[in-house]
């Protein structure tokens, strides 16, 4: 969807707090008001502009029915939230979505929220986004980068990956969490830790760090 200038962004947010709250649509005269502008003009133009993007639709001819339109979000997936002692609850009906198309490739990567502080020495906290890249069907994990992991028996975790041999270590970086050891049979690498995001809120289920 074609992204907004300030002006019809402020317009937009406006409208859809408002018709949520009402249940119906606004005057002119009452978005003249609330944009602080003495002309219609103005107000009338940034409707128009709405429309032409998508954002809202109306019935010619009668008046009050502007309606927001609500099409698929688009964006980075944010599949559920993590924690250290595994996943506790994915977001499996209508996953939230976050617009980073401009800083990530969207196809291959994710979204995870973290609960607790186990990797909080590599500056990644509680309520902090994690994005992840999903992994190549050839890419081979290097020894320290940070990924999220799926261990048979305990869930979901984000840790940094050591393997020697057959066993894996995921390890924490707060030291009050201990490592983690299994079999490589044991554990299924499902991305690697590329960033976070807290530039984002919104209210969530909750997976814990």
């Amino acid at each position: 969807m074609e992204s907004l200038t300030p002006a019809q962004q402020e317009l937009y947010d406006w409208l859809v707090l408002y018709i949520n709250e009402k249940q119906h649509a606004p005057s002119i005269r009452q978005m003249m008001k609330a944009m602080n502008l003495r002309s219609p003009a103005p107000v009338q133009s940034r409707l128009e502009r709405l429309r032409n993007k998508g954002y809202i639709d109306w019935t010619e001819g009668k008046a009050r029915t502007l309606r927001i339109l609500r099409p698929q979000p688009q964006g980075l997936t944010i599949s559920g939230e993590i924690t250290p002692g595994g996943l506790v609850e994915p977001f499996a009906e209508d996953p939230e979505k976050i617009d980073l198309a401009p800083i990530f490739k969207l196809d291959n990567h994710y979204a995870l929220r973290v609960k607790g502080d186990s990797m909080i020495e590599d500056l990644i906290t509680d309520g902090d986004l994690a994005i992840l890249r999903s992994l190549a069907a050839d890419e081979v994990v290097t020894d320290g980068d940070i990924v999220s992991a799926i261990i048979e028996g305990v869930g979901t975790t984000i840790k940094r990956f050591y393997q020697e041999g057959e066993t894996v270590t995921l390890k924490a970086s707060n030291p009050n969490h201990p490592p983690i050891e299994v079999n490589i049979s044991q554990v299924e690498i499902q991305g690697v830790f590329v960033g976070v995001w807290r530039g984002y809120k919104m209210e969530s289920k909750v997976i814990n760090s």
